[in-house]
């Protein structure tokens, strides 16, 4: 596992670079210019008198700095939860191989284990890391040291809690995302709605273009976050439920292919 562990931490940092220069990219080639372009369309209505039912523009939704904040955040997570479910998925097209060759009816004595161990270490070292392999070694070493099917079976359980809990620990910046998103959000709202306040003498004067504008961003920010958090939250839900079918099929594989076999010979 300690190799993986600079090319993850590589991964993460050059997703978050990646993430910031295209959404800033995007906001200063694409969003900003058509929302100065619309406010400035609107506010020359509004001089001419020619204040109408105005749309909802999207372009003037994401304009703050809150927004491009969180999208940035978004898809640094996004690119996160997509390697964890690759790896995932990965790991889940091993259960379709049949790494013990038994066949049905027989029985694996403490003596054998070596022989059905040697196919397992055969592979690649990349592929020895998954959960499967390592749950079969470990189950197959255990019997072969204690000649003890429950010890063999607490030994599968005890590495399948183990990657159970590693899953769960390395979601933990996600969670943290997930987190950040909506705070952020807030921070905006109390931004605009700072501002509307100090421009709260210009709507007394009856200019309320200012104060409007300011709330605009309290509320933009905050919708743009809460609807970005949700998203967020369904997918990471759903690459917990993929991590955590993997686990329970990994010792559901280990107890119908392997343990099932496991005998000890009466003296």
């Amino acid at each position: 596992m300690k190799r993986k562990l600079p090319f993850e931490l590589v991964y993460s940092i050059s997703a978050l670079v990646v993430s910031i220069i295209v959404v800033h990219l995007l906001y200063v080639t694409v969003i900003r210019p058509n929302a100065d372009a619309i406010l400035q369309l609107r506010a020359e209505q509004a001089a001419s008198g020619n204040i109408g039912v105005q749309e909802r523009s999207l372009y003037v939704v994401l304009k703050d700095f809150e927004q491009e904040s969180c999208f940035i955040l978004m898809f640094w997570a996004l690119a996160i939860m997509g390697y964890k479910g690759k790896l995932a998925l990965a790991e889940g097209s091993l259960l379709n191989e049949n790494f013990i060759q038994i066949t049905q009816g027989m029985s694996i004595l403490p003596e054998d284990t070596r022989e059905f161990a040697r196919p397992i270490q055969a592979l690649s070292d990349d592929t020895q890391e998954s959960l499967l392999p390592r749950a079969l070694l470990a189950a197959l070493h255990r019997f072969s040291s204690t000649r003890n099917v429950q010890d063999v079976s607490e030994a599968v359980r005890s590495v399948c809690d183990a990657e159970s809990d590693r899953l769960d620990s390395e979601l933990s910046m996600v969670r943290y995302i997930a987190w950040a998103i909506p705070s952020i959000g807030f921070i905006g709202t109390v931004r605009g709605i700072g501002e509307a306040l100090g421009q709260a003498y210009q709507a007394v004067e009856g200019d309320i273009t200012g104060v409007t504008a300011s709330l605009g961003v309290a509320f933009n920010s905050t919708f743009i976050a809460l609807v970005i958090s949700i998203v967020l939250m369904f997918l990471m839900h759903q690459l917990q439920l993929i991590q955590e079918r993997l686990v329970l099929d990994t010792h559901s594989y280990c107890d119908q292919r392997l343990l099932r076999h496991l005998q000890v010979r009466q003296v």
